[in-house]
């Protein structure tokens, strides 16, 4: 069987301070929750789809945007339940009051019957890096350390 994967747009822009784009999960299992719960928009890898095209796909599916601009690869991380993520960044400006999510559909409350439907992501903001730590999930910590460190090199 073969290790799920994902890929992922993490969205920068140099304000006073390097800010990041993060999206907050939507569903009940994720409405309360908010340090710690944060994510690189990303989205699965389907077949042999490059995890590239996969990134921007999932990033406007998510967001509603589709963004343009030169990329940076951060690499790749697994995430604590093992599945291989894949990221780039991108220096971009977006105003998140414009989001506009896909839905997803699960039995809620569970064990009741019922279908309910939720938005994929329902909220998105710019973070400085200092509260981006705070906010995103620990196994995708590393992607801001890597961002930081290649604009810091002149990468970007």
């Amino acid at each position: 069987m073969k290790t799920p994967e994902s890929a992922g747009l993490l969205l920068y822009r140099r304000q006073q301070d390097l800010e990041v784009l993060l999206a907050h999960p939507g569903g009940p299992y994720w409405r309360n929750k908010d340090d710690g719960a944060w994510t690189v928009p990303k989205g699965e890898i389907h077949g042999e789809e490059d995890p590239y095209a996969t990134a921007l796909r999932e990033f406007e599916e998510e967001t509603g945007l589709r963004p343009h601009g030169k990329t940076l690869s951060l690499g790749s991380l697994r995430q604590s339940g093992g599945k291989l993520v894949h990221v780039w960044a991108m220096e971009s400006d977006w105003d998140p009051a414009c989001l506009v999510s896909n839905q997803f559909s699960i039995e809620w409350p569970p064990r009741s019957g019922r279908t309910a439907t939720f938005p994929e992501i329902d909220r998105a903001n710019w973070f400085d890096l200092a509260t981006a730590r705070r906010k995103i999930l620990k196994s995708q910590m590393d992607f801001l350390n890597r961002l930081e460190a290649a604009l810091d090199a002149g990468a970007a």
